[in-house]
């Protein structure tokens, strides 16, 4: 019996022993796949452009009058004001709108001289006219028409597409080849191989071309006045990523 004791309690001291060695070594942990390398890869940009003729007009033109006083000034200019916008929604007959804006009233002064400060001499009023139309041919006539009822100032005249989707296709297919013929000369230059695209995007927007207000105001001079736009050009640009393998 003394003998038994002795054996079993050398037993439990053994298994005592053992279980701090256990604990250090805690629970096992999966083993970590190697990180992935990152991926390699060339970016190119492509430019490319469509032209297309314009078939939207934008015309801004503006009455200036001058009085004595205010109220005669601003009635003066109305008065042109009403019989411009009538004259020419008589000669669009409906193929175009016209409306009218930026008015302003602004007094005038005399020259300061250093014995007397500037005093108001006069008025001057301005009114803005805008006419947008798709009918390119009658803008040489909607100028003399202007100019004739008391228009006496050109502002802008721009040019514009109704719809440029077939143009902006055009050009975004311009410019992916393009940007495909960079990517596959630079993976030649830099002795890689081109992959799959890994990303693809564009930008593009038509750029309407004005016509010089000088140029307007003098060609105005005379009747009829010759009006030819030019074509409109729209850009795109193409951004793509290959990957390199």
């Amino acid at each position: 019996m003394k003998l038994w004791i002795t054996m079993a309690t050398a037993s439990i001291i053994l298994f005592a022993a053992a279980l701090p060695a256990a604990r250090a070594q805690g629970p096992m942990m999966p083993a970590q796949p190697p990180s992935a390398q990152p991926l390699r890869t060339i970016e190119v940009r492509g430019h490319g452009e469509a032209h297309a003729t314009p078939d939207l007009a934008f015309l801004n033109l503006a009455i200036e009058t001058h009085a004595v006083t205010a109220q005669e000034c601003a009635n003066l200019n109305a008065d042109l004001a009403q019989k411009v916008v009538k004259a020419l929604e008589g000669k669009l007959q409906g193929k175009g709108r016209v409306w009218t804006g930026g008015y302003s009233l602004y007094p005038e002064y005399s020259n300061q001289t250093e014995q007397s400060k500037p005093t108001i001499v006069g008025y001057r009023a301005e009114n803005s006219i805008t006419i947008q139309t798709g009918a390119i041919d009658l803008l040489g006539g909607l100028i003399d028409t202007a100019i004739a009822a008391g228009a006496n100032r050109i502002n802008f005249l721009n040019f514009a597409l109704q719809d440029d989707g077939h143009a902006r296709s055009e050009a975004i297919t311009k410019a992916s080849k393009d940007a495909q013929t960079q990517a596959q000369a630079l993976a030649a230059a830099l002795g890689v191989k081109l992959g799959r695209i890994a990303s693809a995007s564009t930008i593009s927007e038509p750029r309407p071309m004005p016509v010089e207000p000088r140029m307007m105001a003098m060609a105005a001079a005379s009747a009829p006045t010759p009006v030819q736009p030019n074509e409109i050009t729209v850009p795109a640009t193409v951004s793509l990523v290959y990957e390199i393998e």
